[in-house]
């Protein structure tokens, strides 16, 4: 017997006639404390991510493609990364293309190695979904997938993410009651857009991700 396994064994009978714990998790201590109702949760979120230098607007489900271009326009974005496959792209899109918009739409159809500088140099925003909110903290929980990279929401200068009202928890032990089984390999949580004070305790933002950050909340979805 290799010296790896004998001590595999030994722990294994180590554990011969004993009683296992109990698991002595109580939820209540991190759920009751951080409850809202449906419009707190809304509120909220709002209130904390518009404190750390996000933008949250409120609209509708008919509402936001033109509010996103509306946005953009404002902003003078001529060039925007979404994911055309899902349905918030496929929605988009086709706005687009029916306003005849100047908007150039671009789209993670490539290995990362074949695109790097053009999407580090010259992506100017994207736009992406969202998997839920967290009111407790004001929080965005993203999942990256492959329409979504995770390169979409940390590297553009600007993150537009789009959050369904009815996908926001109380907090995140909820949230997490909520998430695909089994759990996702790769979450985001994001509270704001990239800031860091690690150089003489001077707060900057885009320093290590997207300089800004506008949350669109789709309150009749």
């Amino acid at each position: 017997m290799s010296a790896r396994n004998k001590i595999l064994a030994d722990l294994r009978s180590s554990l011969l006639g004993t009683t296992p714990i109990a698991d002595p998790f109580d939820s209540s201590l991190v759920d009751e404390p951080w409850r809202y109702s449906i419009a707190e949760r809304v509120t909220r979120l709002k209130e904390l991510m518009t404190a750390v230098h996000s933008e949250v607007l409120l609209t509708n489900n008919s509402e936001w493609p033109e509010l996103l271009s509306d946005l953009l326009a404002a902003r003078q974005v001529n060039k925007l990364l979404i994911a055309p496959a899902t349905a918030h792209g496929k929605a988009f899109s086709a706005y687009s293309q029916a306003t005849q918009k100047p908007l150039q739409l671009l789209a993670y159809d490539r290995p990362i190695e074949e695109w790097k500088r053009e999407l580090f140099d010259d992506v100017p925003a994207s736009f992406t979904g969202t998997l839920a909110g967290i009111a407790a903290t004001g929080t965005l929980v993203v999942q990256p997938s492959p329409d979504e990279p995770r390169l979409m929401s940390l590297v553009p200068p600007l993150h537009i993410a789009l959050l369904n009202a009815s996908q926001i928890y109380d907090n995140l032990y909820q949230a997490q009651q909520h998430w695909p089984k089994p759990m996702p390999s790769n979450l985001l949580l994001i509270s704001g857009p990239s800031k860091t004070a690690d150089i003489e305790q001077v707060l900057a933002y885009g320093a290590h991700g997207p300089k800004d950050l506008i949350v669109l909340i789709v309150e009749d979805a």
